[in-house]
């Protein structure tokens, strides 16, 4: 369950921000080192932690200093390298170790960082435990909890990590089959994915092409991977591929090209999975999980399956804690996150892919044909900068609009405004069956919430 109290250094995705400016520092990655070696201490034995990381400039510097902490407090760390956050977490399960962490700011700019911890478990720490690390970085008692001189821990690489990584994902695709005359076009993002995505594919006969895998610690993201699929849907057109599966920078989410070079998002692939899953009788729970961004139209197609769709707060922690909760095995976000859980315990863009070309084999269909029944409401989602964080439910300027945009959309649409969890941002959505009228709902909303921040009111 979610812990309400206020943070200082977490938000919903582990500690992010820009680089070497508070509290993405070198120093609050040491003492976050130090919290969690303590937080994870052991009775007997030494702790082992894994650190992995994407391809930022500023990854060396916290990667070091995260070593760093856990070492002055007696425990033992690997280091991997550059290495996918899904496989982070996989790897933190498989290897034993009694925490993880990944170096990684997603999707944003090779300017930003963050740090996320994985549980022995492989899962993301519950709210409570980030809690417990914050109170003992702020309230100073690290400095009297460092190791004996004589139980100083060690730091070591190793290399086989990214194999270990590749045969699970391999595993995960159908024994009897291969990718032998698929032309697959994949975008790594410049991230972390950029050798461990093309050996996997390459293994399993994929006929591939690659881009944005030339990282040079400035261009993770940068016009490529999932944020960006418009290079990608040019390349699969040029080549006449049979799809394009482009990760962002962590390859954490996945969003798809199909053979025509049509977009295929996170809402359209877990529509295709429930139902695939469904007709072989291997969903669990009689639903999926989506968050309250996902289209309506996912909504109507799980409705058509007589299945449901539970819906939670916008990042795929809480999707990941409402199926286990549910006891559901597939979830996920329209930004591409979808967690399967019977194979990991986060979003990993890499095994979305392999099983969307999965049914692709089965199935004997190409992918525009397995989610063409997939209908999408218009939807427009804006985004506006903010200062501050006023809450939404006291601003009764705003509240009074958006009853009226939901009076005037009646029971075919939806408004959600929400602010982002690792960015100074409100985000405005709105859904329903005209698209014009929504836009211009969309923009009415957003200036209405411009006008309240401004005025407090």
């Amino acid at each position: 369950m979610s812990d309400e109290r206020p943070r200082a250094l977490f938000g919903t995705d582990g500690v992010r921000g820009t680089a070497n400016v508070y509290p993405m520092t070198a120093e609050v990655a040491l003492q976050l080192g130090q919290a969690v070696a303590h937080v994870f201490r052991r009775e007997e034995g030494r702790q082992k932690f894994l650190i992995g990381k994407d391809t930022r400039l500023s990854g060396y510097m916290f990667e070091d200093a995260l070593a760093s902490g856990i070492c002055s407090m007696g425990g033992q760390v690997i280091q991997v390298g550059p290495m996918p956050t899904p496989a982070m977490a996989f790897l933190t399960r498989d290897m034993r170790c009694d925490a993880g962490a990944m170096i990684s700011a997603s999707h944003n700019p090779y300017q930003d960082n963050g740090i996320k911890f994985f549980a022995h478990d492989g899962f993301k720490l519950p709210d409570a435990v980030e809690l417990r690390i914050e109170e003992l970085i702020l309230s100073g008692e690290l400095a009297e909890l460092r190791a004996d001189p004589s139980r100083i821990g060690r730091a070591k690489r190793i290399d086989d990590a990214e194999g270990r990584y590749v045969v699970f994902l391999k595993k995960c695709f159908p024994f009897d089959r291969d990718l032998s005359g698929v032309r697959v076009v994949l975008d790594c993002a410049n991230g972390a994915a950029y050798k461990v995505g093309p050996t996997m594919l390459e293994e399993l006969g994929a006929e591939l092409f690659t881009l944005g895998d030339e990282p040079d610690g400035t261009n993770i993201n940068a016009k490529v991977g999932a944020l960006h699929p418009e290079r990608l849907a040019e390349r699969v057109r040029e080549l006449r591929a049979d799809i394009g599966i482009a990760v962002d920078g962590d390859a954490d989410r996945a969003v798809l090209v199909d053979e025509k070079g049509q977009v295929v998002d996170g809402d359209a692939l877990l529509a295709l999975f429930a139902g695939d899953f469904f007709a072989r009788n291997k969903l669990r729970g009689g639903a999926i999980v989506a968050t309250v961004m996902s289209n309506l139209g996912l909504e109507k197609a799980v409705e058509k399956l007589g299945l449901g769709l539970v819906r939670t707060q916008v990042g795929d922690r809480y999707v990941v804690e409402a199926m286990r909760e549910g006891g559901y095995n597939i979830g996920g976000e329209q930004s591409g996150h979808i967690i399967f859980l019977d194979h990991n315990t986060t979003g990993d863009g890499l095994l979305t892919g392999l099983q969307a070309l999965a049914v692709m084999c089965k199935q004997g269909k190409p992918l525009s044909e397995l989610v063409a029944g997939f209908e999408r409401y218009p939807q427009v989602l804006v985004n506006i900068s903010v200062r501050e964080k006023k809450p939404i439910e006291e601003l009764p300027s705003l509240q009074k609009q958006i009853r009226k945009v939901q009076q005037e959309l009646g029971g075919s649409g939806r408004v959600l405004i929400r602010y982002s969890g690792t960015e100074k941002k409100a985000r405005v959505m709105v859904e329903g069956e005209d698209e014009a009228r929504v836009g211009e709902y969309a923009k009415d909303l957003a200036d209405a919430l411009r006008r309240a921040i401004s005025e407090g009111s």
